[in-house]
Formats: structure tokens, C-alpha cells, sequence
């Protein structure tokens, strides 16, 4: 079975995947490159633009201020 990500959002395709985990420790350690490799693996477009978006405002995505 292939499973469909279009029109899923970024926190349904993390889950969906089994990478909500990955995600949140990268976003942890501001790791941009491991943000950005995880939303490609996830067919997210513009993963570049996704992860400075959370990185610049990381208490506004549920994460502890840096």
C-alpha cells in the first residue's frame, strides 16, 4: 500500500510517517539540515522555508524558547 501524503499538514505527515519524534529532537537541537532532510523525506514543499519558520518563532510550534 502506498500511502498518500498530499493534502496532509506537516504534523499529519510527521505522524503519518512515524517521524514526530525525529522532528522534535531536531527542532530541539536547531538542527536546521536534519529539519530540512526530515520535511524532504516527507514531500513537504519548500523545506527550507518550513524549518526557518520554526526555528525563528520555536515557542509559537509548541517548543521551549531557545
Amino acid at each position: 500500500m502506498t500511502m498518500t501524503l498530499a493534502g496532509m499538514t506537516v504534523n499529519e505527515r510527521l505522524a503519518a510517517t512515524g517521524r514526530v519524534e525525529l522532528w522534535e529532537d531536531a527542532v530541539r537541537a536547531r538542527d536546521r539540515s536534519a529539519m530540512i532532510a526530515l520535511l524532504r523525506r516527507i514531500a513537504v514543499p519548500n523545506p527550507q522555508n518550513v524549518a526557518d519558520a520554526v526555528l525563528a518563532d520555536p515557542v509559537f510550534y509548541g517548543f521551549a524558547p531557545a
